[in-house]
């Protein structure tokens, strides 16, 4: 770190790097991706019914690994279990441990159980060696199975998605609340933090499962549900139009009301942050993508499937370049000023070390291996599913 002009002494360096910026971006998937789960499950869309599964094993394998990050920043990750044994609960950051915890076992990993019991139950009488064990274990040694038990599992599922769609909205929603509530940071303080770190969320998640789904679909050579697509699209749209427009009414709002910090701000905005935040975030990570979705309504765009499963497929990418930039903007950039709002400081990246750019890409590549093993022991794929009145 290079300080500039007007910096106290203790303002050298930048606390929070690479990693917080990855702690609230994998967050913000885990709560989209399930809130595209519940779609199916709750509000009975049928086109998205093939991505139901998909979207628990992302959400899931994100999950073991969000707050990977933060503790590998904070070191001695095998204290963290204190925060359980000593509830602080005047402490936001503290409390979370509980909202996690909530969220992995008594939803997410629930879901998943009713979602695939009765699968489950079939794949242990079929299955040997381990894979018997394991779905055996799994079932809880219960082998009787009928259309009673479907059904119970079915209206089980819903209450558990339906329960975990606040949940959801907690968990990226708290990232912004801690941001939001740190009043001395004039980049950071507004009420609006955790609302817009929700909607971006909604965005990331969408547009992830979305991009999984026609990966997975190239690699297993079976046909893109483009129906499917087109209605996650228009979520996406809807999402990200109000996610935009919570960020602009943010930013207005700062402008206008014009206190001490406002110069620095315009500073930040104009000078070190003007790249990822205007061209990175704004204009390719989000109007980009919105006028691409915006064009794949139109009917001309729907009579071509290739051209329109493209447009789709880059639109949702660049979503994610464009949450990905913004939470670079907030946790980097509430940091770059100093306190006395007259210099500012560099960003030097470290490529090794515990919080280098190295790391980042690993931790981003742990969620992959643990996809790849949920999908094998429990498909995605709705040819794999069982027809449980054969199996009764």
């Amino acid at each position: 770190m290079m300080p500039d002009n007007f910096f106290f002494p203790n303002e050298s360096e930048l606390l929070w790097s690479v990693l917080i910026v990855l702690y609230p971006f994998l967050s913000g998937f885990v709560g989209g991706a399930f809130i595209i789960a519940s779609m199916e499950n709750i509000f009975r869309i049928e086109s998205t019914k093939s991505t139901y599964r998909l979207a628990l094993h992302v959400t899931l394998s994100i999950l073991l690994i969000a707050t990977l990050p933060l503790l590998l920043h904070l070191g001695h990750p095998e204290r963290s279990y204190e925060i359980f044994i000593t509830p602080n609960p005047n402490s936001a950051m503290a409390m979370f441990g509980y909202v996690y915890v909530w969220y992995l076992m008594a939803v997410i990993v629930t879901a998943i159980w009713f979602d695939y019991h009765s699968d489950m139950v079939l794949w242990a009488r079929e299955s040997t060696g381990w894979r018997r064990t394991f779905y055996r274990i799994a079932t809880l040694g219960v082998d009787h199975l009928n259309e009673r038990t479907r059904e119970i599992d079915a209206k089980f599922g819903r209450i558990i998605t339906g329960i975990g769609i606040p949940s959801a909205m907690i968990l990226p929603g708290y990232v912004g609340f801690i941001f939001g509530s740190m009043k001395a940071n004039p980049w950071w303080s507004s009420v609006l933090m955790p609302v817009i770190f929700i909607f971006s969320a909604l965005v990331s998640g969408n547009a992830l499962v979305m991009l999984i789904d026609v990966i997975l679909a190239k690699l297993r050579h079976r046909e893109i549900n483009l129906a499917g697509l087109a209605t996650k699209a228009r979520f996406l749209l809807y999402i990200f139009a109000l996610d935009f427009a919570l960020e602009v009414l943010d930013l207005a709002h700062r402008l206008y009301e014009g206190e001490e910090s406002i110069g620095i701000l315009r500073n930040l905005m104009n000078g070190p942050l003007f790249i990822s935040l205007f061209f990175t975030q704004f204009f390719i990570g989000t109007m980009v993508p919105i006028a691409l979705i915006g064009i794949t309504q139109m009917k001309k765009i729907k009579e071509n499937p290739v051209l329109h499963l493209r447009m789709i497929v880059v639109s949702a990418a660049l979503s994610i370049v464009g949450i990905l930039a913004m939470r670079w903007n907030v946790v980097i950039g509430g940091q770059m000023f100093s306190k006395s709002l007259r210099g500012f400081r560099h960003l030097d990246f470290d490529l090794l070390g515990r919080e280098g750019v190295l790391m980042a890409v690993l931790i981003l590549c742990v969620p992959i291996v643990i996809f790849y093993v949920i999908t094998r022991l429990l498909p995605t794929r709705e040819d794999k599913r069982h027809d449980v009145n054969a199996g009764s």
